[in-house]
């Protein structure tokens, strides 16, 4: 008996853009049931790839097999008709629809009613807890991560790809999302999965492709390798360790005092009582499941919502309750959101346009109406921090958007932090980051942190918290934690504190995830 053919088989796959080839003559091959890793630093041609088998792109030459057959995937639609379904980077969800009515719309010839019961008893049956009724503007961004997960899953795939499935999602959601997609190969289905988190991908994959300047550089057996000899593959040396001394700590720069807010809308959560003291010189670091007050928290700290009661947001000595964004920041407040496009950066502006959204020393009398941009000076600017931060770019005029998910991180957070900030607050700073880059990114908050600055991460890796951070907090159902030395905190201990259980938190019902983050 002849053995099946591979599920998908790429060929001398190339693909260009001005001023640089994201492909070229890539090859790779995955057998049904696979689960077969694309690792690569970031820019190295591994989301372009994928949006060729997905029909998102067309590819300048090469071939694509289904099942032995070769397929012109002209769209997404035929990609699906064909068994392919694929999970993004960056979600493609419209922000005024339910998550039922988002994912009805990649389904054909089934109800809304159906739709509905099928999310609810795939989020029962795989741990992805998630209300279907939910506008998706309401949602944090692991829960719009989830959203997209169920939605893939209900296509019931012959090849699912992933990119970065867990950038926002807890080690216990990690967990969860193996036992499914182990349970899916078992079934047949083959797996593209692209992660940075070397560890991630020796314990799930079975075969991984190194993509380095959009080549093949490599195939391996990821359990036959260390998380060092994978970065040696990927980016040709293994990331610098960081140096983290101990904290010299100076006057207190944010006070936040017994901060409740109640929910803006239906699906929000309601801030209680919460209390944070940040000081120059130290990083605290703030742990929980998406959506439980840390997206409302950090609106409050960044301006973006000023119903703060008076008194209850100090930055230094100036009360900042009611102080809209950009007089916070001339406080010394400079802010990284979770969201990159769109918040962090406007899609179709460039580099150098987008350095405007927070800075304004490139134009001319900034306090007149009407003040004049400095275009030379902003893009010299720009390209400063391209590569200060190693930004891979076609340069300071290249759009936010056209620039790879980790590539547009570097820049955003290099943005914010090359400004000097007195305080700076950063929202998941390394998601969807390479280990170099990562390690970058970490060393120069250690950097701001021992230059006496105030630094409030927060971030659903643990392994990041624990590495940057002095101190550390959780957020559980709008409250916050106390306060934790990183040196006395274990995973066991957050995870408990996840569900709310620090001393002397009022018990209150869990939900099925906090219950199942809790026996974890």
């Amino acid at each position: 008996m002849n053995p099946p053919p591979p599920r998908l088989q790429l060929t001398g796959i190339t693909k260009a853009y001005p001023g640089v080839i994201a492909n070229s003559d890539v090859s790779l091959s995955v057998m049904p049931g696979e689960i077969h890793a694309v690792l690569g630093e970031n820019g190295a041609g591994k989301s372009t790839l994928m949006k060729i088998i997905y029909g998102s792109i067309k590819p300048d030459a090469g071939q694509v097999r289904i099942n032995g057959q070769e397929m012109k995937i002209r769209n997404p639609k035929e990609a699906r008709a064909n068994g392919i379904s694929m999970v993004f980077q960056h979600f493609n969800l419209f922000d005024t629809l339910t998550v039922a009515e988002n994912v009805w719309l990649g389904l054909s010839r089934t109800s809304l009613e159906n739709v509905t019961a099928s999310i609810l008893a795939k989020a029962t049956e795989y741990g992805l807890d998630i209300d279907p009724a939910r506008p998706v503007h309401t949602l944090s961004v692991g829960e719009m991560q989830r959203v997209e997960i169920i939605r893939a899953l209900l296509t019931r795939p012959e090849l699912l790809i992933l990119d970065e499935p867990t950038s926002v999602l807890t080690p216990q959601a990690v967990d969860k999302l193996f036992v499914v997609l182990r349970k899916l190969a078992a079934e047949g289905c083959s797996i593209l999965y692209i992660s940075h988190k070397l560890h991630e991908i020796r314990a799930l994959c079975q075969t991984c492709t190194v993509l380095r300047g959009g080549k093949v550089t490599g195939v391996c057996r990821p359990e036959q390798e260390t998380n060092a000899s994978l970065s040696r593959l990927m980016i040709g040396a293994e990331p610098p360790q960081l140096t983290h001394a101990a904290p010299k700590l100076g006057a207190t720069v944010l006070d936040v005092r017994q901060l409740s807010l109640p929910r803006e809308d239906q699906f929000g959560v309601d801030l209680q009582g919460v209390c944070l003291t940040v000081c120059a010189g130290e990083v605290i670091g703030i742990a929980g499941v998406s959506g439980n007050g840390q997206t409302e928290l950090l609106y409050a700290l960044s301006g973006e919502d000023v119903r703060a009661p008076r008194g209850s947001i100090r930055i230094g000595t100036a009360d900042a309750s009611g102080l809209h964004p950009g007089a916070r920041r001339k406080l010394g407040l400079h802010f990284v959101p979770e969201e990159r496009l769109g918040r962090g950066a406007v899609p179709t502006l460039s580099l150098a346009h987008n350095m405007l959204l927070t800075r304004n020393e490139s134009i001319s009398h900034p306090r007149l109406l009407g003040g004049w941009v400095r275009v030379g000076k902003l893009r010299a600017h720009a390209q400063d921090i391209i590569q200060r931060f190693n930004v891979k770019a076609g340069g300071a005029d290249s759009a936010a958007q056209s620039l790879s998910g980790g590539n547009l991180q570097k820049f955003i957070v290099g943005r914010e932090i090359d400004a000097n900030p007195k305080l700076f607050v950063v929202s998941q700073p390394t998601w969807g980051v390479d280990v170099g880059a990562a390690a970058q990114i970490r060393a120069e908050i250690l950097e701001l942190r021992d230059a006496g600055c105030a630094v409030l991460v927060v971030s659903e890796e643990l392994e990041e918290l624990f590495e940057v951070c002095d101190r550390l907090h959780v957020m559980a159902r709008g409250r916050l934690s106390p306060s934790l030395p990183t040196a006395q905190a274990t995973v066991e201990r957050i995870g408990e504190w996840m569900s709310g259980l620090w001393d002397g938190a009022p018990a209150a019902p869990r939900t099925n995830t906090e219950a199942s983050h809790a026996a974890a």
